[in-house]
Formats: C-alpha cells, structure tokens, sequence
C-alpha cells in the first residue's frame, strides 16, 4: 500500500470489505457474498475528489456492476486480472470495471463520450495472467442491469448457470454451478432464501478475499501514455499552458504542463 496519497488514489486508508466464498454442499453451487458499503463509500468519495458526476441510472448500473464483477473474480483462480467493459447503445455509454484478487482491488468508471455504436449491447471481457496471452470473450447482451449482463456471461463463456441477487443493504450474491450442480434448486431461488441459505443448507467456507476501491494511478504512471507528443508539444497543447488528462481506469483528473512532457 502506498504511504503518500497521490491524485488517483482513493483513500487508501479505508478497511476492504472481505467477499466469502461458500459451498453449498449437496447443492455443488458455490456462493459467493459480500456487503459493498465500504467500497460505495470510496467509489463516491473518488467521484467528489475528482469533480465527476454520472447520470443517475448509469451511475447505479456501474455501481452494480463493481459489485458482481468482485464476486466474479473471487469465484475465479487468485491470479487473474478481469477487466469488463460494457457497450451500451441506449444511453450511450461504456461501462469499465477491473478486479483483481492479488491486487485486492475493484475500480470502473464511466465514458460518455466518443461512444461507438454496435448494433447490440455488447460486453467485452479480458482475463489476464502474469505471462500469458490475455484471455477475451465477448457476450451481446439482450437486458440492462449487470445482474443480468453476468449470468449471460456465465451462461455464454463460463458454459455454466449463474444466478446473482441484491440482497439489500447493498450486499449481493452470485451463486455458480459446479460440476453435478443440483440446477433446479439454483433455477428456484429468490433473494429471500438465498439470504437463509447458511442457515438452511450445509455450507463450507472455501475462502475469503479482500477488495477496496483503488487504481492505484498516478502522476507519474499517465505520463508515458503522452510520449508520442514529446517531439511535437504544441500540438498537444495548442497554446495553452496545461491540459487535464483522465486515468483510463477511474476518470482521475491529472494535470500537465508541458514541461512535464
């Protein structure tokens, strides 16, 4: 963890929130859960640091979507970096998420313009590994909310059933089927018996993870992505004395003067 606090992080001081990991045993589902309060509370505390507003209904969907895609990534290997973006054509909109388990962190934001249109809502997913090629998939997608956006995901790339629940009190759960999964008790559930399963069934705890909201951007790290500019600063800058660059990850705002380049 960094000791200083440069402009793109966020808070660094906050607790993570811990995600559990669950068998359901006789069931073969694993369910994963977490409450996402902390991470709510930085995400908003990121967006008032850094001037950003997002129109209502993205703004939920992104949040909903930083929660499942956290639960997604627990419920996948400890060594995987998954990075989702989803292409909406109404409104227009790209929403971006990455999670990482070994970073033990969750961050997204939202990108409003210069949107391309595809003819159907799309998600691009990329999972990566230390010194492997990227893997990719990408899903169309036929509803709007992220719940559904990850059991298409399941259904299409994981070739398996997934079900996914806000619980309330901004906890949420996703449920995956494991091999020789009981489908039809994980097809039947609502939010109020997921809610009772710890308590109904026989379950294990397989592991716990941590995530907090962080990028873990800075300064020094946007800079470089201006290095094809060094030899032609007035064009980048176009006679002004700075310019604001974005974090591509969590929309920081940085400022650069052209000394910096």
């Amino acid at each position: 963890m960094e000791t200083e606090t440069s402009a793109g992080d966020t808070h660094p001081g906050e607790d993570p929130i811990t995600v559990d990991s669950v068998f359901v045993r006789g069931r073969n589902v694993l369910l994963v859960v977490a409450n996402f309060t902390p991470i709510y509370i930085d995400y908003y505390l990121h967006l008032m640091q850094h001037s950003l507003r997002y129109p209502e209904d993205l703004d939920g969907r992104l949040k909903e979507l930083l929660a499942f895609l956290t639960l997604h990534a627990t419920a996948r290997p400890w060594a995987e970096s998954i990075a989702w973006t989803v292409n909406l054509r109404v409104p227009r909109a790209n929403l971006f998420a990455t999670a990482s388990s070994r970073g033990e962190m969750i961050v997204g934001r939202l990108f409003t313009e210069d949107i391309r249109e595809a003819p159907h809502d799309i998600l691009y997913s990329m999972t990566t590994v230390a010194n492997s090629e990227p893997r990719t998939s990408t899903v169309q997608l036929d509803h709007q909310s992220p719940r559904e956006w990850m059991e298409s995901f399941y259904t299409d790339s994981e070739q398996r059933p997934c079900r996914c629940f806000d619980l309330g009190d901004e906890s949420y759960a996703l449920l995956a089927a494991q091999p020789d999964a009981d489908r039809e008790w994980l097809a039947s559930l609502d939010a109020e018996r997921v809610r009772a399963i710890r308590e109904e069934e026989e379950c294990k705890v397989l592991e716990s993870r941590k995530f907090r909201f962080h990028c873990g951007c800075s300064l020094e790290k946007i800079l470089p992505m201006l290095g094809t500019w060094r030899d032609r600063p007035d064009e980048l800058f176009q006679g002004a004395s700075e310019i604001t660059i974005d974090c591509p990850r969590c929309g920081a705002h940085y400022t650069v003067t052209p000394d910096m380049i």
